[in-house]
């Protein structure tokens, strides 16, 4: 296998991770991702963000660029936590220098609103980053899902072998495909669309997931994505947890399978549901930015890295 150009360096005991928030404010002092982290044999280090609150935001859009931009350039720092998503990280995502990033990558985790970095980060510079569990959510999260967390961060096997629930298994499309693995939360992925922040997607294997939208809210975002063919070239899709759907009065008539399947029938690229990623207590970890194939065969989905660890 050949190696991930740019893979940041995996962690090993006593590495420093922060926590900053480059979005919504938390409450609390987020005690059982400290002690999660420490299990892990980490040095947890907090932001200034993870304390500040400026109406729905934690802290102002220069506070928070700089405790991110902080974060990035201290050369101690090996991983850094958004602690949550909400909403923010476009506001601030023009005033951050990656040149010292560029120099020595290091990992960045989070998802729903940081799928803005994740996308940013992959189509400008190439660099892998792992969507997965944040602070705010550990508490919450399956034992299961922080494990694979813990081996993403520490460079351990992460392949995925599932069976999709019964009532989603008759969705999944069979076949194999091959290429990076991209993506994270459908709304963020379609604002950021006609940005320097938009990914390519021919040739990519796709996640999208998303939480408290409405049913014609995705079909509308997923015809926006067809329109821009960034669906017909694509080596695969997995669809994570669509969570917490809302329908108005007059119902909108088609599950959120239905919507998917309506913009991809004339491509033939496979395409798995039910993946335990989203906004989910099962959210998975996942490497973005690296190699992968996917293979679905009825109920049967498995997901692997074929790049090497090495940098």
């Amino acid at each position: 296998m050949m190696p991930t150009p740019n893979l940041p360096e995996f962690l090993k005991p006593g590495d420093l991770a922060t926590l900053v928030c480059p979005a919504s404010f938390v409450t609390g002092e987020l005690e059982d991702a400290g002690q999660l982290l420490q299990s892990w044999g980490l040095r947890v280090k907090k932001g200034e963000t993870v304390q500040t609150r400026l109406n729905q935001y934690a802290g102002s859009d220069e506070l928070r660029a700089a405790d991110l931009q902080s974060a990035l350039d201290d050369p101690e720092v090996k991983v850094v936590f958004a602690a949550r998503g909400g909403y923010g990280t476009v506001r601030i995502i023009d005033r951050i220098d990656f040149t010292k990033f560029l120099q020595k990558p290091k990992w960045l985790v989070g998802y729903s609103d940081i799928t803005v970095l994740h996308s940013h980060i992959h189509a400008v510079y190439g660099i892998p980053t792992i969507h997965g569990q944040m602070p705010v959510t550990i508490p919450e999260g399956t034992s299961s899902s922080l494990d694979t967390l813990r081996k993403a961060l520490f460079g351990e096997k992460l392949d995925y072998n599932y069976e999709t629930n019964p009532t989603l298994a008759p969705s999944n499309r069979d076949g194999n495909g091959k290429g990076k693995l991209i993506g994270g939360n459908l709304a963020l992925l379609h604002s950021l669309m006609g940005s320097r922040s938009e990914m390519a997607f021919d040739g990519k294997v796709l996640l999208i997931e998303d939480v408290g939208e409405q049913y014609y809210n995705v079909d509308r975002m997923l015809w926006t994505l067809k329109r821009a063919g960034k669906l017909q070239g694509l080596a695969g899709l997995i669809v994570g947890g669509f969570s917490s759907m809302k329908d108005q009065e007059v119902p909108f008539g088609s599950t959120v399978e239905d919507i998917i399947l309506e913009k991809i029938y004339a491509h033939e690229f496979p395409v798995a549901f039910d993946f335990p990623s989203g906004h989910i207590p099962n959210n998975h970890a996942l490497m973005l930015g690296r190699e992968v194939s996917l293979s679905v065969r009825g109920a049967s989905v498995e997901l692997k890295y074929t790049d090497s660890n090495d940098r």
